[in-house]
């Protein structure tokens, strides 16, 4: 049109001209939407693997991890840096795609139209790369830390939520309030160095990229006037160069994205590589389907990382028969909960092992070791669920009836009944509309349904009433004569029928016998006794 003008011989060949450009805009519309469809779907399922990988993995780190990481932290990268990434597989990489093909084409056209002129444009490029280069690595390190001050408000506000009723009891609401915008003061300002920065690298590149633009024009213009090269030619050109500016402005914008992402990926990646200390051992000792019940520990020591110049446990030395009731008893700190952990290889022994049936257990899968326990913590955890599904957590194929016949034994069943749609009653996050003694009862139910050779009870009644502990206490007598059981409890009145008692002293075994023949022997247990039963 700009060499030949506007005339009627050509109108023929102009209307070949639009009638093709018709045609190719109707093929960037349907190219585009499959674009946009295949490249937000493959976004959607990365993320998706990614959140099971990290959740899959999250799962099998050991306990001491959890004591030293922040719960509201681990969401966040579940959360808001798995967002971050499938902005980047979903959608920034579909612009970047775009914006890739437009480039390699809008070069060919470039040097086919006007070899000399895409010299020019060709020795730009490195200029335009070169900024992306050295202020990418400044964006991403950015990105990392503003993900990691949005991690802390994330944890902030699941700790304080997660403990309302004491913040409220202690009327600290201000005080948590103050605490969650200091968090949220520091991601905003690193959030403004970021933004400040990705700002600055896209002012760099237009300014580059158009500049460029600019004097390939001028050098076309100086061209057409000396003849060398038609005005067609010239606007042909320009019409390259802007799409290859604009294609090259759209990566760096994605560039940014991704860098933003790859701060995310970063911490992410952080946590996959992270390897549990305890796991499965690589070749297995073959297991029965059910265990015995028998249990050894053979001169067990042990020290928690985070307090090891005191020891837990001291030449713990103990063996208990299968189908035999051993209480643990002694004062707080004394390690009667820490024998239950390393029992249950929450934590390894530091020194000494533990065997059951005769097989020391790092060498059982960890699956199998704990399936034959059943555990009812001191601190009962109840799941957003119904009363059903929390008693069921301890079998998961158990039928209704075998829930039933749990509750009933746990005393548990005449106020799951009462409620308002029974068995299925929404419980509420952690169990908030039971009592501390109704909580503990459906940790009693769950345990009994799991029906493991191997019973542990952590403080299983210290929430009761008297009466419902007497209830409780008969249908555990029942289920403790054919099961090993493990009792911690500080009320002696729970231990007496015990088959035998083992005192605990700083980490020490201090005595060991029945309920009458320690307190004739005096010690520790007669001490406590005598200030127990003293009423």
């Amino acid at each position: 049109m700009i060499d030949h003008g506007f005339t009627q011989t050509d109108a023929g060949l102009i209307d070949r001209y639009f009638l093709a450009l018709l045609a190719v805009a109707g093929v960037l519309g349907v190219a585009t939407a499959a674009r946009f469809f295949f490249v937000s779907w493959l976004g959607e399922r990365v993320i998706a693997d990614i959140r099971r990988a990290l959740y899959r993995h999250l799962l099998r780190q050991e306990i001491g991890f959890y004591e030293t990481t922040r719960v509201g932290e681990l969401q966040s990268r579940l959360g808001t840096d798995t967002e971050l990434i499938q902005q980047v597989v979903g959608s920034s990489a579909s612009v970047a795609l775009r914006s890739l093909l437009m480039l390699i084409g809008a070069l060919v056209l470039l040097v086919i139209t006007s070899p000399q002129l895409a010299l020019l444009i060709v020795f730009g490029i490195p200029l335009t790369v070169a900024p992306i280069l050295l202020f990418g690595r400044r964006v991403q390190t950015l990105s990392r830390d503003s993900q990691d001050r949005l991690a802390d408000t994330s944890a902030i506000a699941g700790e304080t939520l997660g403990a309302i009723a004491t913040v409220q009891s202690f009327a600290r609401e201000e005080h948590e309030r103050g605490r969650y915008n200091q968090a949220i003061a520091a991601t905003l300002s690193t959030a403004r160095k970021r933004l400040l920065m990705r700002a600055a690298l896209t002012a760099m590149v237009i300014l580059l990229v158009f500049g460029a633009v600019t004097l390939v024009l001028w050098v076309g213009a100086k061209a057409v006037l000396d003849g060398e090269m038609s005005g067609g030619q010239l606007s042909q050109f320009v019409l390259y160069a802007v799409m290859a500016a604009s294609s090259t402005g759209a990566l760096s914008e994605v560039w940014g994205d991704v860098l933003r992402a790859a701060g995310a990926m970063e911490r992410i990646m952080a946590l996959l590589h992270r390897n549990p200390s305890i796991g499965d051992p690589e070749r297995p000792a073959t297991t029965p389907r059910k265990a015995t019940g028998h249990l050894r520990f053979d001169q067990v020591q042990f020290h928690y990382p985070t307090r090891a110049d005191k020891p837990a446990l001291i030449d713990f030395d103990l063996s208990i028969r299968p189908g035999e009731t051993v209480a643990l008893v002694g004062p707080s700190g004394a390690g009667k909960s820490t024998v239950l952990q390393l029992l249950l290889r929450h934590w390894e022994v530091t020194g000494g092992q533990i065997e059951l049936d005769g097989c020391p257990i790092p060498q059982l899968p960890l699956a199998y070791l704990r399936e034959q326990m059943a555990l009812v913590p001191q601190d009962t955890f109840i799941f957003g669920a119904s009363a059903r599904d929390n008693i069921r957590y301890g079998s998961p194929l158990a039928n209704d009836a075998q829930v039933e016949a749990a509750a009933k034994a746990a005393e548990a069943h005449e106020f799951i009944s009462d409620l308002a749609d029974g068995y299925d009653t929404f419980l509420g996050e952690r169990g908030v509309r039971l009592s501390g003694g109704q909580r503990q009862r459906i940790a009693i139910a769950r345990a009994l349904l799991k029906d493991a050779p191997i019973l542990l009870l952590d403080e299983a009644t210290s929430a009761l009433d008297a009466q419902s502990e007497q209830l409780i206490q008969k249908a555990l007598q029942r289920l403790m004569a054919e099961r090993t059981t493990i009792v911690i409890a500080h009320r002696l009145a729970t231990v007496q029928r015990a088959d035998r008692i083992v005192v605990l002293e700083s980490g020490r075994i201090a005595a060991v016998g029945r309920h009458d023949e320690l307190v004739q022997a005096g010690g520790l247990y007669s001490e406590l006794a005598k200030l127990q039963f003293a009423a």
